[in-house]
């Protein structure tokens, strides 16, 4: 599904950075999956571009890293105000912690421990995160904190030991056939490192309802799991250019239900998780919708947003598809890509969870440090 949660903005500023040589630079080095074999059904091999273009490379499945990695460790910058309502937050936390949680929403609800993936998503970032998006409300950002905790609970997004509804956990398997048709990608990283988490509105398989909410919050979840050592946010990518007739798929839009259902947990449950968000092939038909769910987006969301500039500007050629004027030559193969894309997530997420527990299975810790190849990490 693709959520109409932005407006049109100019944004010259962004667009003139990450055209700059140093944005745009691409590198030699290998991107191809590591690990994944390269045989004929697989990601990768190159064809001629045609008419004597440059070669293109054929892919059918992620990337686990950006072209040109940061090695920099994350730079917070905070005032001494600031840094001193981090340090009220963590603290609260470190009691909150050794509490019993209550499991769903639900009235008299039951509770429990908090779990050790609960832990390991209390970082130094998601409590900075929160503190930003509640203008440095100290008040404000534990009543968020504590509304996320119980919603991931009861969504499903965590899995509570002999609590939570197997049929009700967001799984793979549980939203597979929402993506058959490839209507969300996440493919390559952009000139800043974010992982590109791709919504094509035209390749709509399914009607609207929670199946396609829970759809969004799982493809969330797995391009956090993408994100590289000191990157903590996200590039989105939406296309509205249909499918080709023969799939004989919808273009038609979300409801509004649907849509506001997915802006409050986007906004609410997500803060700050959007770095950039490119729009490309708006119909008509769509400028009208977004006029009418515009009330429902905030202001800092509409600040990261592009409107028909090229993604070539934004990401690298290697990493972006033909159709964007990019290197590679994508095909969406759902009994190729489902199983990679989410082995290499499963992969990124216990190297972070190895790293947790190394790092002392701590609230608060970095999740540069979190995400790092031991090898990279001192003893």
């Amino acid at each position: 599904m693709v959520l109409s949660f932005f407006r049109r903005k100019e944004d010259s500023e962004s667009s003139a950075r990450s055209q700059t040589p140093e944005g745009a630079s691409v590198s030699t080095k290998d991107t191809s999956t590591s690990g994944i074999s390269s045989s004929s059904n697989n990601s990768s091999g190159s064809v001629d571009g045609g008419d004597g273009g440059p070669k293109l490379t054929k892919r059918q499945i992620p990337f686990e890293e950006p072209v040109n990695p940061s090695t920099t460790p994350p730079k917070f910058d905070l005032t001494e105000e600031q840094e001193k309502l981090y340090r009220q937050l963590l603290e609260h936390y470190q009691d909150y912690i050794t509490r019993d949680i209550v499991v769903n929403d639900s009235h008299n609800a039951a509770t429990h421990p908090i779990t050790e993936e609960e832990l390991a998503w209390l970082t130094k970032e998601c409590f900075l995160r929160y503190l930003r998006a509640s203008k440095w409300k100290l008040d404000t950002a534990i009543r968020r904190l504590h509304e996320t905790i119980v919603w991931r609970r009861t969504f499903g997004v965590v899995n509570i030991p002999n609590v939570s509804d197997p049929k009700k956990l967001i799984t793979a398997d549980l939203v597979s056939h929402e993506n058959e048709t490839g209507k969300q990608l996440i493919v390559g990283y952009d000139n800043d490192n974010r992982p590109c988490l791709y919504l094509r509105n035209g390749y709509q398989n399914t009607s609207g309802g929670i199946g396609q909410v829970q759809h969004l919050v799982f493809m969330l979840e797995r391009v956090i799991h993408y994100m590289p050592p000191g990157t903590d946010n996200l590039a989105l990518l939406i296309d509205f250019k249909g499918a080709p007739p023969e799939m004989k798929l919808s273009s038609k839009f979300p409801s509004i239900s649907t849509t506001q259902q997915c802006l409050h947990i986007l906004q609410s449950h997500y803060p700050e998780r959007l770095g950039r968000g490119l729009f490309t092939n708006i119909p008509l038909i769509g400028q009208a919708f977004f006029k009418v769910a515009g009330p429902f987006i905030d202001p800092y969301t509409r600040s990261k947003t592009i409107y028909d500039q090229p993604f070539a500007n934004f990401v690298p050629a290697e990493q972006l598809d033909k159709e964007f004027s990019g290197l590679m030559d994508f095909e969406y193969v759902h009994d190729i890509y489902w199983p990679v894309m989410n082995e290499i997530a499963d992969r990124k997420f216990k190297l972070y969870m190895d790293n947790f527990r190394r790092l002392g299975s701590r609230i608060g810790l970095s999740e540069y440090d979190l995400r790092r190849n031991p090898t990279n990490v001192a003893a």
